[in-house]
Formats: C-alpha cells, structure tokens, sequence
C-alpha cells in the first residue's frame, strides 16, 4: 500500500502542477487492481485539500477504442467539484499538460444506482439528462500510456462543461452532434457512439462504481464517454459543442 500511495501522490502531483510524467509502467508492474487503488488514493489527496466528489466519469467507452487498447470492459474515472467549468466559461492552458476535448452525454441522478441493474431500471434512476463537454488530460509524456497507467491517472479527466438539463424522457440513444473549434467543425458524430446508446454506460458505471467501492448518490453526475475523437486545445480557442435537441455547450480558452 505504502508503494501504491508513493505512486498516488506521483500522479496528482503531476496534475496539480500540469507536469508531465513518465508512464508509471515503465518502472512499476501495475495491474488493473492496483491502478484503481491508486486512482482512489491520489483522488484521496484532492479530498484533503478541499475537493467534494461530485461524480464520475466513462472512459474507453467506443467500441473500437475497446478493441484498439485490447479490452471489453470500460474503465472509469472520478469527478470533484474543482473539476467543473461554467457553461461559456473559460480554462487557461496553464492548468493542462495535453488538454483535449470530447463532447458527452451527462446523466445526473435522482435517485441511487449500483450493481447489475437493467437499462429501465438505469434510466429510471435518472433525473436529468444533458449535453456535455469533458476535459481528458494526459499526465504522462507525448499522452502515451498502458490501460492500467491511463486509470491511475483518473482515467485523465481533468475538466467538464454541462450544457441544460433536460428530461429523461427525450430520445438521447443516437444524436447528431458537432463539435466545432472558432466556428469550425472538428469532429462529427453520434450519441450512439457511446456503446450503441449512452444508457448502457450509466449500466457499466453503476456495475464498475460499486465494484470499486463507490456509490452513486443521488445529485452524482455521470459522463458517459466521449461520443466522438478528443480534439487537443490550444490557447485562444473557444470551443461549440451542437447536440441534436439538446442544444449546445461551450467554453474558451486562454493561454
């Protein structure tokens, strides 16, 4: 355990000062397991310094991302409220090593979930449903790394924008949405990218979440995975998230 929170303390240190590291696999043999535990102790460390858990994160959540990194299981990540940018807000670079953009569906919960549940008794759970934009930021040098590396790095989430919030009970299974870069467009996909519909990431979340440890609560929010590329952000952008029937989502970016 001692290890475990050297290699903890490693890996928040680099995301608190935005410097980069070198893939903890190079030196340490790390299994899954051990790279959660380390995900909750550098997480741990946040906790000391004031942060509130208000969430979590999917990651590895497109089905060919799945097959590129060689698993079948998605990965996840932990939310804090330091972690949130105002909807048309802006962020510096100067907080990030590598920060990219992903857009997102965002379920926020009005009642607990964990376990094996079905998708009706997921969605029933939901209180809210969102667009979203999320700020995945590898620590590790040139954001290269192992699975186990990329989880103890809190699966990169570093940052997240939500848009409004709407009723559970739109058709959010396979959205047209465009994400554009100062008014152009960067990536363009589907809602249905996230595991052929986003429910069944909020299914994975309350299966992996519980399984970690966590719990989640009424009021957590939910990522449910990027639903296109990561597009990487440089400074002077301002970033336009379009989801069909949900509206859109944005911030900006200073150097």
């Amino acid at each position: 355990m001692s290890n475990l929170a050297s290699l903890a303390e490693i890996v928040d240190t680099a995301a608190f000062t935005a410097r980069e590291i070198p893939q903890l696999s190079e030196t340490v043999a790390l299994d899954v397991a051990d790279a959660y535990a380390v995900q909750a102790l550098s997480v741990a460390r946040r906790h000391a310094r004031g942060e509130r858990l208000v969430g979590y994160k999917m990651g590895l959540t497109s089905r060919a991302k799945m097959q590129q990194v060689g698993v079948s299981e998605v990965i996840w990540g932990r939310l804090t409220d330091a972690m949130r940018v105002e909807e048309g807000g802006r962020v510096s670079m100067g907080r990030y090593v590598h920060p990219r953009v992903e857009p997102e569906i965002a379920f926020l919960m009005k009642a607990p979930l964990a376990g094996e549940v079905s998708a009706a008794e997921a969605l029933a759970a939901v209180g809210a449903v969102a667009p979203a934009l999320e700020i995945i930021d590898s620590r590790y040098k040139d954001f290269k790394f192992s699975l186990p590396d990329v989880i103890a790095d809190n699966s990169s989430s570093s940052g997240f924008v939500l848009g409004g919030w709407h009723p559970p009970a739109i058709d959010f299974g396979n959205l047209g949405i465009i994400l554009e870069a100062d008014g152009r467009p960067v990536q363009i996909g589907s809602s249905a990218a996230i595991l052929g519909h986003p429910l069944r990431s909020l299914v994975a979340a309350a299966r992996l979440v519980a399984a970690g440890g966590g719990h989640i609560e009424a009021g957590t929010i939910i990522l449910a995975g990027g639903a296109t590329a990561a597009h990487p952000l440089v400074a002077g952008m301002a970033v336009k998230c379009h989801f069909e029937g949900l509206g859109s989502v944005g911030f900006g970016v200073d150097a």
